[in-house]
């Protein structure tokens, strides 16, 4: 028995070798370099505690990547394949379905991947989405704004990370790469469900609400504010039930037992649940260390876990047919995004006892690129509190810190 990890990310958020204590076996990561150095990491200098680390430029020709995810599976009898990047989620399907291993496969995969797919499972089984289309021309998004009014979004039909999402106020140039989709835009505040799924039970899950917009990741240079709901806000109870009810809809066989998830779903100002979208992966950002802060789990490393059929002491009670646990606090993640110039000051470590993590991706000093996409962080922290007022207080008194200590000075200024 052996494990391949498919690693599009950079090293710190996933200590496998910790993750996978009692797991004795062999552990091969395949990883690529143009992820670990974007996050401000060195490459590793050894294989981490793992018995092979192979680093490679980058994951851009997903053939590529299947074909040597698939050569050192060969070389070190693979049993078992693992991605946590939603981008790799395929590759990893095809790895396991090539060499008739156990988990999701291509089939399983696909209502994940393909928004298209995945609103019309939906829709039968009575799960609101936004109206949408798959379209290949501008012509096409002119035709569908002129049947359903805009504004309109048009985003990959397997994109992540808000990556080329555009929201379209009114007709304008437009250039399509490939097949997209096109959607109605839909008012309100986006909230979020992460949680994991074992034995093809929802066995952990909590509600968020982001407090700003995904898509501004390019132009938003403030504070961004992301909270968890209370457990008895009745919001937080729907969308819990929503999200289960998806994940059901979504499932296509029995491989599809272990695997994570995170969706996204609109609260329109009616008061209507409306499904953005749901991946198979545990959520980006920093909702694995807010899932630690307020369960004691990281749902990164049960995933990892269950996958491999190895113990999940902390859901123990749930696995033997109790409810999944309740959070012990409230949490939620304050992020702002990279923007271009020469840095000058950043804030210092945070010392106080309710911030949990902090992260800083980059130096005083260092030159910087604006941000590529919705993960592309300056600045990250998640902090606690006994109830969702608490925590709020909390975060946006760490926004202003992070506003007010922060100087970024873009070429040609003064």
């Amino acid at each position: 028995m052996s494990l391949l990890i498919i690693h599009r990310n950079p090293f710190e958020p996933f200590p496998y070798r910790e993750w996978l204590a009692g797991y004795d076996a062999d552990v091969v990561v395949l990883a690529a370099r143009d992820r670990i150095i974007g996050a401000g990491e060195r490459e590793p200098d050894d294989h981490l505690g793992l018995t092979h680390l192979e680093v490679v430029p980058d994951f851009h020709d997903e053939d590529l990547v299947f074909e040597q995810a698939l050569e050192l599976a060969g070389k070190f009898d693979v049993t078992h394949v693992i991605a946590h990047h939603e981008a790799d989620l395929l590759v990893a399907a095809r790895v396991r379905e090539e060499l008739g291993l156990d988990g999701a496969w291509t089939a399983d995969t696909v209502p994940y991947r393909d928004k298209s797919v995945m609103k019309r499972m939906l829709v039968a089984a009575g799960i609101e989405v936004a109206r949408h289309a798959v379209v290949s021309t501008a012509a096409e998004v002119e035709e569908f704004a002129a049947e359903h009014g805009f504004p309109v979004v048009v985003k990959d039909v397997a994109g992540f990370n808000s990556i080329g999402l555009r929201v379209l106020h009114g007709p304008e140039p437009l250039e399509l790469k490939g097949p997209a989709l096109v959607e109605s835009f839909v008012p309100g505040r986006m909230c979020h469900v992460d949680g994991l799924v074992v034995g093809g039970r929802v066995v952990l899950a909590w509600a968020s609400q982001y407090q700003y917009s995904l898509s501004s990741f390019g132009s938003d240079p403030g504070a961004r504010v992301d909270l968890t709901l209370d457990v008895a806000d009745p919001l937080s109870v729907r969308l819990l039930d929503l999200t289960e009810r998806a994940v059901t809809a979504l499932r296509t066989s029995d491989r599809h037992l272990e695997h994570a998830f995170h969706a996204e779903v609109f609260h329109t100002p009616d008061d209507r649940l409306v499904v953005c979208e749901i991946a198979a992966r545990t959520g980006g950002a920093k909702i694995r260390e807010v899932g630690a802060a307020i369960f004691g789990i990281n749902h990164g490393e049960y995933l990892t876990r269950a996958q491999l059929g190895l113990s999940l002491p902390l859901l123990a009670d749930t696995l033997a047919g109790g409810p999944p646990p309740t959070p012990a606090r409230m949490s939620g993640q304050v992020l702002m995004m990279k923007r271009p110039g020469l840095v000058e000051a950043l804030p210092s470590t945070l010392v106080e006892s309710w911030v949990a993590r902090f992260w800083r991706y980059a130096a005083v000093g260092d030159v910087i690129p604006p941000a590529a996409g919705s993960a592309d962080f300056l600045l990250a922290a998640v902090a606690t509190g006994a109830d969702r007022a608490e925590a709020e207080s909390r975060l946006r008194a760490l926004g202003v810190r992070f506003e007010t200590q922060t100087r970024i000075v873009q070429e040609g200024s003064s």
